[in-house]
C-alpha cells in the first residue's frame, strides 16, 4: 500500500497534527504521540492538505494527489461526529491553504484570500487582494482577543496584516503593510497572542522579527549563509522561542525575548576587519538538531523547553533544548506505524 505523504500541518495550539496522504487522512495528538482520526481513501481520496479545528470534530479537506476524489478548488469540511461532510466552499481557482479559527474560515488562492464566518450560517464577509502568491502563505491569529490576519502584500518582499473583527459588523478596514524582505517571502508566522510577525524570504538566510502595533522591525535572525528553502516557522506559546526548520534538514531554535541567548558570529568575537557589519552583528540560533535532510517538515515548540519536528517521510522527532544551547533527543518515532488510540 502505498504511504505517500503529501503534507502534515499542526493544529490551532499545536498539541495534534494532520496529515494528507495518498491514502487519505490521520489525524496525531503530540504528546504523546498517538493516532486518534483516520479516513481512508474510498472515502476521500488522496488529499493535498488537511486542517484541524482544534481538538474539534471539525476537519477541512483539499483533494490532490494521484488518485484526488475532492475537487482542488474546494474545501470540505467533515465532521467526524456525524461521519460526513457538512460544508463545502467551491471557488474558480484553486485552493493553496486553508486557516481556521473557531469563527473563521480562510481560503488562499493565488492572487485573493477570502475570509468567511464559521461554521455556523457560514458566509463570506472579506475579500483580499494579493500579489501571485504560489505558496499559499496565510497565517491567522486564533487568539480569542485578537483577530488579525497576515498574508502577501502587493509588492515582492511584502505583507499586509489585517483586523477580521471589523469585518463581522461590515465595516471596511485596510490592511496596513510591512516591507519585510528585498526578496521573494517563503515564510510568515504569528504568535498566538498577535503581537508578534516573522517572515523569511526565499533566500531563506535571514529571519525578520516586527512588532505588529508599530510595525518596526524587533531583531534579524540568521538561520545560516547558504540558501534555502524554509519550510516552516512557529512561535512558542509565550513568544519566548522561535523555531524553523529547512531543507537543509536542521531545526533552529532561536531565543526572542532574551536574545543574549542566541550564538554570535565567531567574526564579531575576533573582531574581524573586513567583514560587513549586517554580517557580524547577526544572531545565531540558540540551539538547534537535525532531521533527514532536503524532506519537507514542520516543527513546534512542545512541552518543558521541547520541539517537536514532523516531516513527510513519516518520521516524528522531539528534542529538549536549555539556555545554554544544548539539544538531545527525547524522542523518535515512525508516527505512520503509530498505532489507532481513544478517541479525543
Amino acid at each position: 500500500m502505498e504511504m505517500a505523504v503529501n503534507g502534515v500541518k499542526f493544529n490551532q495550539d499545536r498539541s495534534c497534527f494532520s496529515c494528507a496522504m495518498e491514502t487519505g487522512i490521520r489525524l496525531y495528538n503530540v504528546e504523546p504521540l498517538t493516532e486518534k482520526c483516520r479516513l481512508d481513501s474510498d472515502i476521500v481520496g488522496s488529499v493535498s492538505k488537511v486542517v484541524m479545528l482544534h481538538r474539534t470534530n471539525l476537519i477541512a479537506l483539499i483533494g490532490g494527489g494521484r488518485r484526488p476524489k475532492l475537487a482542488s478548488n474546494t474545501i470540505v469540511i467533515w465532521d467526524d461526529k456525524r461521519k460526513g461532510f457538512v460544508l463545502e466552499y467551491t471557488f474558480d481557482d484553486d485552493v493553496l491553504n486553508v486557516r481556521m479559527r473557531r469563527d473563521k474560515l480562510i481560503a488562499v488562492l493565488a492572487r485573493k484570500v477570502y475570509v468567511f464566518t464559521f461554521p455556523n450560517d457560514s458566509k463570506k464577509i472579506s475579500e483580499i487582494s494579493t500579489k501571485v502568491n504560489p505558496l499559499g502563505l496565510c497565517e491567522l491569529c486564533t487568539s480569542s482577543e485578537k483577530q488579525l490576519i497576515a498574508t502577501l502584500g502587493h509588492k515582492v518582499g511584502t505583507i499586509q496584516l489585517m483586523d477580521l473583527s471589523a469585518a463581522d459588523t461590515g465595516d471596511s478596514t485596510s490592511p496596513v503593510n510591512i516591507n519585510a524582505h528585498k526578496g521573494e517571502l517563503a515564510c510568515i508566522a504569528l504568535n498566538h497572542q498577535g503581537t508578534l510577525v516573522a517572515t523569511a524570504s526565499d533566500k531563506g538566510t535571514l529571519i525578520r522579527l516586527f512588532d505588529v502595533q508599530t510595525r518596526h522591525q524587533l531583531v534579524e535572525l540568521r538561520r545560516g549563509t547558504d540558501q534555502a528553502t524554509l519550510y516552516c516557522m512557529n512561535f512558542s506559546s509565550d513568544s519566548s522561542f522561535l523555531c524553523v526548520s529547512s531543507d537543509k534538514g536542521t531545526v533552529h531554535i532561536f531565543a526572542l525575548k532574551d536574545t543574549a541567548l542566541n550564538r554570535r558570529s565567531a567574526f564579531a568575537k575576533a573582531g574581524k576587519v573586513g567583514m560587513s557589519n549586517r554580517y557580524t552583528d547577526s544572531q545565531w540560533s540558540l540551539a538547534n538538531f537535525t532531521v533527514p535532510a532536503e524532506c519537507a517538515c514542520i516543527c513546534t515548540f512542545a512541552s518543558s523547553n521541547s520541539v517537536v519536528a514532523v516531516c513527510l517521510d513519516g518520521t516524528f522527532h522531539k528534542y529538549v533544548f536549555t539556555p545554554e544551547g544544548t539539544c538531545n533527543r527525547e524522542a523518535y518515532d515512525i508516527y505512520l506505524e503509530v498505532g489507532d488510540e481513544a478517541d479525543f
